[in-house]
C-alpha cells in the first residue's frame, strides 16, 4: 500500500503562528512545531524604529502612560482617550499638543514651545509638592502581545473616528515646575532627628571639640560645615608669607585705585611679582633675627590675638636651663627675658652669683655664655636688668656698685665708683666669707642696690636703695651712671617693693632734657601698701593712696604694662592681688582727691605674692608664692577669672621663685627653687618649637 507524503508546514505571516496538519501521525515532531514562533527582529539602540517606538503614544499601554506621569510630571491620558490630541516628546518630556491649532492659542497650548529644557526640568527635594491623585489602576488582562497590537490599533481607528465625528474636551497641558511645586504636598517631613540636625554628643567623640558650650547638642548643617573650616583653619593656618603678600597686593592696588574685581584680570607675571616680594620681605627679616629659620618671627601669625577665657591652650617644653641642670646652681633667683622679640635669649640668675644667657629654641636652648660675679650677690628679681635697647644687661644687688654687660662685645665691666661716684676698695670677698666690717664699709646702708627700673626709653634708671624707701634717679644716656635725683615715698620707715613707669601730662622738666619723653611718671609702692604717683620731671607726688585692705608691712609686689588698658597690679603678704584700671589712678585733679578702688580683687591664692607679671599685651597675669609648693596662677586679664586646666596638680611646679613672658608670649619661664628653669609655649601666641 502506497504511502500518503508528509504535508509541509506553513507559516503564516499575518499571525506569526503555525498551522499543521492534523492528521499528521508524528506526535513529537507536532508539539515541537507548535512551541515554535517566530523570533522577533531585534533592533539596535538609538536606531531610528527604536526612537519611533519610543516616541509612538498610541503603542503605549495605560501602565506606560501612569509611569511617565509619575517620573516626568505629564498628564495621564488613558490610552481611550489620547485620539483627540497628538503628544510630542521633546527633551524627555512628552506634552500634547491639540489638532486644532485655534484651541491650543486659545488655551495657551504652545505656552511653553519657547522654554528652555533648563526651565522645564526642576529638582524633586520633596517640599511644597503633592503626590497626583491618579484614577485607580484597572486590572491587567492575560492577553498576548499580538492581541495587545490589535486592540491598539482598533482603539486608535475608533478614537480616530469618534474625532472626526465629535469635538472632545481639551486635554490638559503640561504645567511649568514651578506651578507644580507650589500645589503639590510634601513627600515627606523632616522630624528633629533627621540628619539636617547634627548631634555633637551622640555621634564620634571627635565632634565634641566643635560645641561652643558643654552642654550644646544638636546644630544645623551650615552651622556644622561653618564650624569644620574654622577647626580646619585653626589646625592649619594660612602662611604668613601668604598674608604678607596679599596684604601687600592689597595696598598696593588701593594705592593704584584697581578694585578688587580686577584680581580676574591678573596674568601669571604679577603673581610672579608678588611672590618676588615676599621673598625679599622674607630674607630682610631672616638676616636682621637671630631666631631659628623654622620658626622665625615671620612665622607668627598677623593681627591681635584674642585668648578666649576658661582654658588655656599650653604645652610644656624641655626646661631651658637643661643643659646646665647637673651643676648644682642653687635656687633661681631671676629670670629674663630679652625684650626684642627678634634675639631669643633668656637670661638665668641663680644663687651661685652666676647669670647664664640661653637660646631659647624650644628644643635644646642652648647656653649661650656665663657671667660669674662672686662679690655680687643676686637677691631680687631685677638683679639682672635688660636695657630697653637691648644692647647690655645691668648686674645689681645689696653692694654699692654695680656691673654692666654688653651683649654685643661679650665684655663685663664693673663701676667701683657706684651711683654716687664714690668708690669703695674694700675686699668684699672677705666680707662674703665672714670677715667683719662696719655697715658703711659694706654697703648695706643707703648706697645698696635693691630694685632697678628703667624708663622706657632707657635714658633715666630708677634705683630703689637701703630700706629707707628712697628712690634715686640715674643718668644713664651719658654714660656717667650717676644720680640726678631723688625723692622719698615714706616717712614710717618702710622699704620700697615696687616700681612702674607710666605715661603722664608733659610737664616742664626741672632735670632738663634726659630723655624721659611723655613717660614723666613714677609709681612705687613702699612695703606699707602706700602707692606714690611721682611727676619726675618736678619731683613732686601727684597722687597718693593706701591700697585696699593693706596695711603696714602687706605690699610685696607691683606689676603693670603700658599696653593692653595699662593695668596696675599690687600684689600683698595676704596673697590677694588687687588689679586697677587706668580710670583708678588718673592724674586728673578732679579724681586725685578720690581714693582708687580696685576693680577686683583676686584670692587664688593663700600665701604672700612674691611675683607677678603681665604678658606683652595684658591678657595674661601670672603671680606666684614662694611659701608654698607648686602655688602659680595664670588670671585672663579682661574677664579677671583663673584658667581652670593650668596648672594641674600633675604641674611640676615646685616652689616658683620667678618666671616671666617672652617679648611677644610665645614663652613663659618658670624658675624654681630646685634650680629649674620650666619652660612652657602658648599655642595662641606663636609657632612655638616647630
Amino acid at each position: 500500500m502506497a504511502k500518503h507524503p508528509k504535508k509541509k508546514q506553513r507559516v503564516d505571516s499575518s499571525t506569526s503562528s503555525i498551522t499543521q496538519n492534523p492528521g499528521a501521525s508524528s506526535g513529537k515532531s507536532s508539539k515541537k512545531s507548535r512551541k515554535r514562533k517566530e523570533k522577533p527582529l531585534i533592533q539596535p539602540l538609538g536606531s531610528e524604529a527604536t526612537l519611533a517606538r519610543l516616541l509612538d503614544d498610541e503603542s503605549k499601554d495605560d501602565e506606560e502612560r501612569k509611569l511617565e506621569s509619575m517620573l516626568f510630571g505629564v498628564p495621564y491620558v488613558p490610552s481611550g482617550k489620547s485620539s483627540s490630541s497628538q503628544r510630542l516628546s521633546e527633551g524627555g518630556l512628552v506634552f500634547d499638543i491639540e489638532e486644532d491649532e485655534d484651541e491650543q492659542e486659545e488655551s495657551g497650548g504652545r505656552s511653553m514651545a519657547n522654554l528652555l529644557d533648563s526651565d522645564l526640568f526642576f529638582v524633586d527635594d520633596g517640599l511644597g509638592q503633592t503626590v497626583p491623585d491618579y484614577p485607580p489602576i484597572p486590572e491587567s488582562s492575560s492577553r498576548s502581545d499580538s492581541e495587545q497590537g490589535t486592540d491598539a490599533d482598533s482603539t486608535s481607528s475608533d478614537n480616530d473616528s469618534d474625532s472626526q465625528s465629535s469635538s472632545s474636551p481639551p486635554t490638559p497641558r503640561a504645567s511649568s515646575p514651578k506651578s507644580r511645586s507650589r500645589t503639590k504636598k510634601s513627600a515627606w517631613t523632616d522630624t528633629p532627628t533627621s540628619p539636617h540636625q547634627i548631634s555633637l554628643l551622640s555621634g564620634p567623640s571627635r565632634l565634641r571639640k566643635l560645641r561652643r558650650f558643654a552642654d550644646e547638642d544638636e546644630i544645623q548643617e551650615k552651622d556644622y560645615e561653618s564650624r569644620l573650616r574654622a577647626q580646619f583653619e585653626r589646625i592649619n593656618p594660612e602662611p604668613s608669607w601668604a598674608q604678607r603678600a596679599r596684604k601687600q597686593n592689597r595696598k598696593e592696588r588701593e594705592l593704584q585705585g584697581v578694585a578688587d574685581e580686577d584680581d580676574e584680570e591678573r596674568g601669571p607675571g604679577d603673581d610672579a611679582d608678588d611672590m618676588q616680594d615676599g621673598l625679599h620681605e622674607e630674607k630682610k627679616n631672616l638676616f636682621t633675627s637671630t631666631t631659628g629659620i623654622l620658626k622665625a618671627a615671620e612665622r607668627r601669625r598677623k593681627g591681635a590675638v584674642v585668648i578666649p577665657s576658661g582654658t588655656l591652650s599650653i604645652e610644656r617644653l624641655r626646661d631651658a636651663n637643661l643643659s646646665t641642670q647637673d651643676t648644682a646652681s642653687g635656687e633661681v633667683k631671676v629670670v629674663a627675658f630679652h625684650p626684642s622679640d627678634r634675639v631669643p635669649i633668656l637670661c638665668v640668675g641663680t644663687s651661685d652669683r652666676r647669670v647664664r644667657l640661653y637660646n631659647v629654641d624650644g628644643h635644646t636652648s642652648p647656653l649661650l655664655q656665663t657671667l660669674h660675679t662672686p662679690s655680687l650677690p643676686l637677691t631680687s628679681s631685677t638683679s639682672t636688668l635688660f636695657h630697653p635697647s637691648g644692647s647690655s644687661l645691668l648686674l645689681s644687688g645689696p653692694r654699692p656698685y654695680f656691673f654692666t654687660h654688653d651683649l654685643q662685645t661679650g665684655t663685663t665691666t664693673k663701676h667701683e665708683r657706684g651711683l654716687w661716684g664714690t668708690t669703695f676698695t674694700n675686699n668684699h670677698t672677705s666680707i662674703d666669707a665672714g670677715t667683719k666690717r662696719s655697715r658703711s664699709a659694706r654697703g648695706d646702708g643707703a648706697e645698696s642696690v635693691h630694685l632697678t627700673s628703667f624708663s622706657p626709653s632707657g635714658d633715666v634708671l630708677a634705683v630703689a636703695a637701703g630700706k629707707g624707701a628712697q628712690v634715686h634717679f640715674v643718668d644713664w644716656r651719658s654714660g656717667a651712671g650717676q644720680v640726678i635725683g631723688s625723692v622719698k615715698c615714706s616717712l614710717g620707715g618702710g622699704s620700697v617693693a615696687g616700681m612702674w613707669w607710666f605715661d603722664g601730662s608733659s610737664s616742664p622738666s626741672v632735670l632738663g632734657d634726659v630723655g624721659m619723653g611723655p613717660r614723666t611718671h613714677l609709681a612705687v609702692l613702699t612695703s606699707d601698701a602706700e602707692v606714690y604717683l611721682w611727676d619726675v620731671g618736678e619731683r613732686r607726688c601727684v597722687r597718693r593712696w593706701k591700697d585696699e585692705g593693706g596695711f603696714r608691712g602687706a605690699g610685696r609686689v607691683l606689676a603693670s604694662t603700658q599696653t593692653g588698658g595699662a593695668y596696675m597690679a599690687i600684689g600683698s603678704s595676704s596673697g590677694l592681688v588687687n588689679i586697677y584700671n587706668p580710670t583708678s589712678y588718673s592724674l586728673n585733679s578732679s579724681e586725685t582727691s578720690k581714693t582708687p578702688k580696685p576693680i577686683k580683687s583676686i584670692g587664688n591664692l593663700t600665701t604672700a605674692i612674691s611675683s607677678l607679671k603681665f604678658n606683652h599685651d595684658a591678657q595674661l597675669l601670672a603671680m606666684a608664692s614662694r611659701e608654698k609648693n607648686d602655688s602659680m596662677r595664670l588670671i585672663h586679664v579682661p574677664t579677671l577669672t583663673s584658667f581652670s586646666n593650668w596648672p594641674t596638680q600633675s604641674t611640676p611646679l615646685g616652689v616658683v621663685t620667678a618666671l616671666d613672658f617672652s617679648p611677644r608670649s610665645e614663652y613663659v619661664a618658670i624658675g624654681n627653687k630646685r634650680g629649674r628653669v620650666l619652660l612652657y609655649h602658648l599655642r595662641e601666641y606663636g609657632a612655638g618649637a616647630a
